[in-house]
């Protein structure tokens, strides 16, 4: 603990924290440092954000902050937030806050409150519900009066201290009546318990449960954006299981709770939402180990969790086997759907829906060898996924059958070589007919039209099937083509 106190007091006596704390001091006005940064800070985490609460008023924060800053804007002054970048850090500072959900309204309704005390107990978890108060005292000089800071004052109203040390997420208030606030708290508590590894109380657990309708009161977007936050942290499984068990998941991506197949005592099958969870983690994995330095990619994981929810729609008994023809189609269909609803932008949904379109397209190469042919249309089929798609493909084994998981991966490891050696031989990147639009025109002489572009795709398939062409063979192949056409 006396680390922790000695990174808190660092946090404090640096800039800009110790310039703010001055200057509302001066304009007689309380401020904190409150909620992730001490939480943070405690266990020694990275403290990316500093987040404020004070006693003045949006339009007061402003004029204190003004001076001090290079730049300030409003993250949202009706809701009593003031942002601004004071030398390299960018701060946030928000008047004390009471929101609370209507029961109708997807957006809280905004109420300032009074004190530090009722602001934090309104807060959603009892780790984030923690404040450092910043006490300066004025002390008279020779020249002119300054302000001078005193040890700062640890507010917790909830036992957040005593949650972070024993790893325990729960809320400072009674968990209903925290939910009922604002429903999405509820989505939150999935996220923090994957991003600090912490159990999540028994009466949160119940809360979340019988209040799971209440998430259909947020809107899509500050779901998604919950989503996305739960999948970008390192293990967001013990998340997504949590979202599962109490319901609410069923609410927001139900394709994933529906992928808890009953079992069938004749036919046997992989439990497809184990199998899905093991490849989500396998590919944030495998993502980390092939880009260490990239930041955490959210199509491949999105592509990871969703790649089979066509299997539930597509299962079929086969004697004593369990089919799923086609799910890969269905499935993209189905993400593609979900992803709309969810108002995640068309990148991300078209990317996602072609990572699980393709997800089965490598097997079948390890039982026969793909010609130069297959190995292009599997490059140009993927695009700019293509890193992406191996991704998947490698997370998508989860066999205990060690024989066939090293064929598997040894058949991967030969794919990926092929496609690099093609790649260096044929710039497979920029594939493109050995012609191009003026020249089939200038050859067949012909004006723009349809002719045109399905001599191009003629030409394009030509190129996959047998590699680059000289210019002469080129012209061969398209005048016999077209003589043929008629």
């Amino acid at each position: 603990m006396a680390a922790a106190t000695a990174r808190l007091h660092a946090l404090v006596a640096a800039a800009p924290t110790r310039q703010l704390a001055e200057a509302f001091a001066a304009a007689g006005h309380e401020l904190a440092l409150v909620g992730g940064p001490v939480r943070d800070a405690l266990l020694d985490r990275p403290v990316t954000d500093l987040d404020f609460a004070s006693s003045a008023t949006p339009e007061e924060i402003l004029a204190i902050v003004e001076p001090l800053a290079d730049a300030t804007w409003d993250v949202g002054r009706e809701f009593g937030t003031i942002a601004a970048r004071i030398g390299d850090e960018q701060v946030e500072i928000t008047t004390y806050r009471a929101d609370t959900y209507d029961g109708v309204s997807r957006k809280p309704q905004v109420a300032f409150g009074d004190t530090l005390e009722g602001d934090l107990v309104r807060r959603d978890f009892t780790v984030n519900a923690m404040a450092l108060r910043l006490t300066p005292l004025r002390a008279e000089h020779e020249s002119a009066q300054t302000v001078t800071d005193a040890s700062p004052q640890l507010v917790d109203v909830g036992g957040g201290i005593e949650h972070l040390l024993s790893g325990v997420l729960d809320t400072p208030q009674a968990a209903e009546q925290s939910f009922d606030d604002d429903p999405l708290r509820m989505m939150r508590a999935a996220r923090f318990s994957a991003q600090l590894g912490f159990e999540v109380a028994p009466r949160v657990v119940t809360a979340m449960t019988e209040l799971a309708e209440r998430i259909r009161d947020i809107s899509a977007e500050r779901v998604r954006d919950e989503l996305t936050k739960l999948l970008l942290t390192s293990g967001p499984v013990a998340g997504i299981r949590l979202l599962t068990d109490t319901g609410i998941l069923d609410r927001v991506l139900p394709e994933v709770p529906a992928l808890r197949l009953e079992a069938d005592e004749h036919a046997h099958h992989k439990d497809v939402y184990e199998h899905s969870l093991t490849v989500l983690q396998q590919g944030i994995d495998l993502e980390r180990s092939r880009n260490p330095d990239a930041a955490p990619d959210l199509v491949s994981r999105l592509a990871g969790l969703l790649h089979d929810i066509g299997k539930p729609a597509t299962r079929r008994i086969e004697g004593r086997t369990v089919t799923f023809h086609q799910h890969d189609l269905v499935g993209a269909r189905l993400a593609k759907k979900r992803l709309k609803e969810l108002r995640f932008d068309n990148d991300t949904v078209k990317s996602v829906a072609r990572l699980v379109e393709l997800h089965l397209r490598f097997y079948g190469y390890g039982e026969q060898a793909w010609t130069d042919s297959a190995v292009r249309r599997y490059v140009r089929d993927a695009g700019p996924l293509l890193e992406r798609l191996h991704i998947l493909t490698r997370s998508d084994v989860t066999t205990r059958n060690r024989r066939k998981a090293e064929r598997l991966d040894f058949a991967y490891d030969d794919l990926e070589q092929r496609i690099a050696e093609l790649r260096e031989q044929e710039e497979m990147d920029a594939v493109r007919p050995d012609l191009d639009g003026e020249q089939i025109m200038a050859i067949l002489g012909i004006a723009p039209g349809r002719a045109v572009g399905e001599a191009y795709r003629m030409l394009l398939e030509h190129r996959l099937e047998h590699g680059p062409a000289e210019p002469a063979e080129a012209e061969r192949v398209l005048r016999e083509w077209w003589a043929a056409r008629g």
